[in-house]
């Protein structure tokens, strides 16, 4: 493939924007090479300023669940925005997606909209401290939760493990001093932090399957262990459903699981590709924002009708009977056929889901998924580098960087899935052994 355009793009947008991206991981620099800059997409594909068409599996890092430029989503929009595209007053729309999170989320009595989920979690994360009266949080290596000063502590997730950043320069050293970070999947290692300081922990935050380290999943118990040791201390438990959150499932990662969180985060997919964030939970909990409470948190452009209108259109379109289960069905198709390629290939790495998102480390003999951060790191992120540019030059789309999910589509059907496998066997053929 030829990408003249692109690097015209990439070079002059360096003269303009920090690193020519405006979110870091954009600009290749954890798998070489230039970025590629997009103009459009349709269903499972993304095309580039030099024609190229790709199969995506990036899918906005995550929300266009329906795939790119749904015809309900676009109209939804295009109707919306014939009236305007934002009042800064209150409008009909934002209950009517509130009600759909609140129908679908049982942890959920009531929910604020937001712009971003760093908004959402740093939102979440001042009511529960004004309601527990507490400073100390905890979070877990690898998990991500935007860029707030308090969640931007060592091993903050992809973000900065991509950039190879510890934390981020800038931030006091104060602003984190409240934040513990511990290991995922260790249950024991949060009974110990709890009982050596449990009066002064407010919340622990998590995101319940980890889509910010690859894929992470939680081990039996871990979720469920941490809402007990959340009851028996006073603490409150945060699941940061950004990702997950009607991904995962109607109920996402909480439905998945049966555990419950007193207050969650949402993003992405509740604005079908448009910015958005949402933070809710239990009505007492809630009640505390502005301006029904001392919380205060605000926004000129939060809840604005086009988010609003994308939002509904996509949970219409996903509340439909069968919809998850033959999203994840050809998530496991794809599963399966890149697993026979790792296989033919000698495993050199490995392929995991859970619904719709997928992870891919180069872990050569691995007979299961990571379970911690510590884990994640040790695979081969320069075989995911060469590996990554060889796919990109058959038309597959991943993220570029090995600390990321991957996301299927509505959109994408048995055709992409074996175009996919095709397109790895050749590219781990192209790998030096």
């Amino acid at each position: 493939m030829r990408h003249e355009r692109s690097k015209k793009l990439y070079d002059k947008a360096t003269t303009l924007i920090p690193g020519g991206v405006n979110s870091p991981v954009r600009a290749f620099k954890a798998v070489g090479g230039d970025p590629i800059f997009v103009t459009r997409g349709e269903g499972p594909y993304i095309f580039d300023a030099d024609g190229n068409r790709y199969i995506d599996y990036v899918c906005s890092w995550g929300p266009l669940i329906l795939g790119h430029a749904h015809p309900a989503v676009i109209e939804a929009v295009t109707q919306t925005a014939r009236d305007g595209t934002s009042f800064g007053w209150a409008t009909g729309r934002e209950m009517e997606l509130a009600e759909r999170v609140v129908q679908h989320v049982p942890s959920v009595d009531m929910v604020r909209f937001v712009n971003s989920g760093t908004e959402a979690t740093m939102s979440a994360l001042r009511v529960a401290r004004a309601a527990t009266k507490r400073d100390r949080v905890i979070k877990f290596a690898g998990c991500y939760h935007g860029h707030a000063d308090v969640f931007l502590s060592e091993s903050t997730g992809s973000g900065v493990a991509t950039l190879g950043i510890p934390g981020t320069a800038g931030v006091p050293k104060g602003a984190a001093q409240d934040t513990i970070t511990l290991r995922y999947n260790d249950i024991e290692s949060v009974r110990a932090t709890f009982d050596a300081m449990g009066t002064t922990i407010a919340a622990v935050i998590i995101e319940p399957v980890v889509g910010n380290m690859g894929l992470v999943p939680p081990v039996d118990g871990f979720l469920q262990g941490l809402r007990d040791v959340c009851d028996q201390h006073g603490a409150l438990l945060i699941f940061d459903e950004v990702m997950t959150g009607f991904r995962l499932g109607l109920a996402g990662a909480q439905g998945l699981y049966g555990v419950r969180a007193d207050l969650t985060t949402f993003g992405k997919v509740i604005g079908g590709g448009l910015p958005v964030g949402a933070y809710g939970g239990r009505r007492d909990l809630m009640q505390q924002v502005a301006p029904a409470g001392p919380v205060y948190q605000a926004g000129t452009l939060s809840g604005n009708p086009l988010a609003m209108a994308a939002g509904i259109a996509t949970l219409d379109a996903i509340a439909a009977p069968g919809f998850f289960a033959a999203l994840n069905a050809r998530t496991a198709e794809l599963g399966k056929a890149v697993t026979a390629v790792l296989d033919k290939h000698g495993n050199p790495a490995r392929f995991d889901h859970i619904g719709s998102m997928f992870g891919l480390y180069f872990l050569p003999g691995a007979t299961r998924a990571p379970r911690d951060y510590d884990e994640v790191k040790k695979a081969e992120t320069r075989h995911f580098g060469t590996l990554y540019r060889h796919l990109l030059d058959q038309g597959v789309a991943l993220a570029p960087s090995a600390f990321e999910a991957g996301f299927v589509s509505a959109a994408h059907e048995q055709r992409h899935v074996e175009a996919t496998a095709t397109a790895l066997d050749k590219a781990l053929a192209a790998l030096p052994r």
